[in-house]
Formats: C-alpha cells, sequence, structure tokens
C-alpha cells in the first residue's frame, strides 16, 4: 500500500512502512533532524552513523538493507551525501514537505554559527585575533589530514585504487584547477571500469519510495539546464548575485566524496579571483569543524563574507541554495533509474575508480591550500600532527579538538611575543 504526494507536478508513491503512513509527520521529521543538526559532530561518514542510530535502529523508519541502499545511492552522486541521505529519509517519512525540513533542521543550526563567526571575524584584526584564526588553520590540516587517512582505507584499500588515487594526486600537480579535478575524476572512471571489475553492491535491498520516471526525468534536464546555461547566463548578465549563485552551484554539482572535497572547487572560484582572502577561506573551514551538521554550510560563511556581494545574510542564503540544489535535484532524479544502475557491473567498478581519485584530490588539497597557508614552523606542525592524533587516535571530537587548538596557537602566538 502505498500513499501519494506531488512534485513538480508528477505523482510520487511513498510506500508505507510498518503499515503506517509517512505523509502528514513533519512534525516528527523536524524534531529528529534539528536534533541532529545540533549534536552531529564529526562530518559526513559519523552523520551517516548518526542517521542509522537515530533513525534505522531507534526510531525504525526504515530497515537496514534500505538504508544501506539510500547511502550507496548518495555516495554514488555529486553532492553532500549526508545531507541527500537526510534529505531523502525526510521525503521518505513525510514526502516533499518532509524532506525540505529534514534538511533545514539538519543544516541551519551550524548556518547560523557560521554567520556569527562570519560578522566577527572582522573582530580578529589584532594580533590575538590572528593568533586565533592561525589556530583555526591548523586545526583545518589536521581535519583534512584525518579525512585522507580514512578515505583512503576505506576507497584505496588495495593497490588498483592506490594508484588511481595517485594518479589523481599527479594530474593536479601539472592541472592545479577546477579542470583538473574534473580531469581526475573522468580519469579514475575509466581506470575502475579496467581495474576494479569485481565491485559488489552487497544485495542491497530496494528503496522503499518511488518517484515517476517522468518526473525523475524533469529533474534531471534542471539540474543540467543550470549546470550548462549558468556560466552563459553569468556571461551575458552582470549580476554579482547570480555570478556567485552559479559558484556555488558548480561547486555542489561537480563534488564527489562529501564535504571535504569540496574545499579545493571553493578555493579555485573564490581565493584565486580575489572574492575571499585565503585566509579568510581557512579559517572559515576551521571553524565549520567546531559545529555541528553538514560541512557544506561552509558556503553560507563564504556567501557572507564573499567580496563582490551581495553578502551578509542574503550573499549566505544565496550560497547556500546554491551548493546544495544539484545534489538535491540529483537525487530525486535518479531514485526511480537507482535501483537498475546499481545492479550494473560497469557502473560499480567506475564508481570505485571515481571514489579513489576522489581521495587523490583530497590528498592534494591537503598540500595546497591546506598545508602551505597553515604550516610555517616547526611549532605549526607540532601543533598540527598534535591535532590529527587527538582525532585519529583518541577519537576526540571535533570540537573538542578545534578548542584545545586554538587555545595552544593563542599560547604560542602570547610566548613569542611576550617571552
Amino acid at each position: 500500500m502505498a500513499v501519494a504526494g506531488r512534485i513538480g507536478g508528477e505523482l510520487v508513491a511513498v510506500e508505507q512502512i510498518d503499515g503506517r503512513p509517512r505523509i502528514g509527520d513533519v512534525g516528527d521529521v523536524f524534531k529528529a533532524f534539528l536534533k541532529l543538526g545540533l549534536t552531529s559532530f564529526g562530518g559526513p561518514i559519523a552523520h551517516l552513523g548518526y542517521f542509522r542510530d537515530e533513525l534505522v535502529l531507534r526510531r525504525k523508519w526504515l530497515s537496514e538493507a534500505a538504508y544501506a541502499d539510500l547511502v550507496a545511492l548518495c555516495q554514488f552522486l555529486p553532492g553532500p551525501a549526508s545531507s541527500q541521505v537526510g534529505f531523502a529519509l525526510g521525503f521518505l517519512r513525510g514526502g516533499l514537505p518532509g524532506a525540505l525540513v529534514a534538511w533545514a533542521a539538519f543544516t541551519l543550526p551550524s548556518v547560523a554559527l557560521l554567520l556569527a563567526f562570519a560578522y566577527g571575524a572582522a573582530a580578529f584584526g589584532g594580533p590575538l585575533g590572528q593568533d586565533l584564526l592561525h589556530g583555526l588553520k591548523l586545526v583545518a590540516v589536521a581535519i583534512v589530514a584525518h579525512a585522507v587517512w580514512g578515505m583512503a582505507r576505506v576507497l584505496a584499500p588495495d593497490r588498483q585504487r592506490a594508484t588511481i588515487a595517485l594518479g589523481a594526486v599527479l594530474i593536479l600537480a601539472f592541472v592545479p584547477s577546477a579542470l583538473g579535478q574534473i580531469a581526475a575524476i573522468l580519469a579514475g572512471a575509466v581506470a575502475g571500469t579496467l581495474w576494479c571489475r569485481r565491485v559488489d553492491d552487497g544485495g542491497a535491498a530496494r528503496l522503499p519510495v518511488v518517484i515517476s520516471r517522468r518526473s525523475g526525468i524533469l529533474l534531471l534536464a534542471a539540474f543540467f539546464l543550470l549546470l550548462l546555461g549558468l556560466p552563459a547566463a553569468v556571461a551575458l548578465w552582470s549580476a554579482p548575485g547570480l555570478a556567485l549563485f552559479e559558484v556555488f552551484y558548480r561547486a555542489g554539482a561537480l563534488v564527489f566524496g562529501g564535504g571535504h572535497v569540496v574545499l579545493p572547487l571553493l578555493e579555485a572560484r573564490l581565493v584565486d579571483p580575489g572574492w575571499v582572502s585565503a585566509d579568510a577561506f581557512l579559517a572559515g573551514y576551521g571553524a565549520a569543524q567546531a559545529v555541528p551538521g553538514p560541512l557544506f554550510t561552509f558556503a553560507a560563511y563564504l556567501g557572507a563574507i564573499a567580496e563582490p556581494g551581495p553578502d551578509g545574510v542574503l550573499g549566505a542564503a544565496i550560497a547556500l541554495f546554491g551548493i546544495f540544489l544539484p545534489g538535491m535535484l540529483l537525487l530525486m532524479g535518479v531514485l526511480p533509474f537507482w535501483d537498475r544502475l546499481r545492479r550494473d557491473a560497469r557502473m560499480g567498478a567506475a564508481m570505485a575508480g571515481t571514489n579513489a581519485a576522489v581521495v587523490g584530490i583530497l590528498g592534494a588539497a591537503l598540500y595546497q591550500p591546506v598545508w602551505t597557508s597553515a604550516v610555517a614552523s616547526s611549532a605549526d606542525f607540532a601543533l598540527a600532527l598534535t591535532a590529527f592524533v587527538l582525532l585519529a587516535a583518541w577519537k576526540a571530537p571535533p570540537w573538542l579538538v578545534v578548542l584545545v587548538t586554538v587555545i595552544a596557537a593563542v599560547a604560542l602566538g602570547l610566548v613569542a611575543r611576550f617571552g
């Protein structure tokens, strides 16, 4: 038995689970995701664990097999995997209103905190503020290094995929731009089809949600229309808001592997042209580690401080909408076709190669701009290494690592000035 909602004018059938309809449980969705949005520290992989514990094991919104299939789909697509999983869970529970409420409740707490940081960053112009910002940049070194280490263990565990990851680093060494990142992903997909033939989907169950294929085609068409049409629109009309939206839409449309991998894409489009300074970029990225929720909310901070404007709350809203929209369009567009796609061996092999290339892209970003902009002395190296050990060996929560690193950086700065 199924209940129905509508998206884009087309019928959307959402199956009942445990005999109870899910459309209309928007309040339940809001409470569950607000709790997650306030407490989910640790990045996208940790978020998937929070979702499983709260919504699969405790609330029993769907089966383990269906959840595994949903995670596989969102890992397959570009965009913020944990936010896409949350959006889909909200849709499954409460239709399109539930999906929107899930996204808002999970995302807006960290947006509010990063906006507060953006407005307060101007107060960090003195020596003490500079020490604090430097500490946040060192945190970014540890966080990205930890992400590379963790992703490499999962996504490049054998020599074939490790070689694909190395190939991505080499491509970016010679083509250090967004074009190089796209080339690395495409090369990874090709290499994966040749080297990763034994990838298996584990027999995941079919998702208990069905969107009509016509709706899926319309949503995918909207995704590609915006991806191809926005650069032309920016070239024709000199509108800062449109240019800002195009930057974040393209970043959200082309990033594979979650929030950390968006770092080099945004750095190339915002820091290189001078829209955001390198110091402000890395300080905001460090601050994003101290807040719960999706790392893509870093976009709100960048939109609020971007020089061409519109900055402030409006710039934050444009950037936030731009970076999340492509992933959600793709998710809803691919859902009707996912069951057939994921059973194709070649597609699985290509995705294995793509994921290995993502490790290489993130490894290249660890060096430039993260390491080169933050580590300038042996003391900086020791502090970044300490933060990494706290994350990797002691399993300390990211907010605590941020706090310890910033306090240590400020203390070292005071000793250097007055000692």
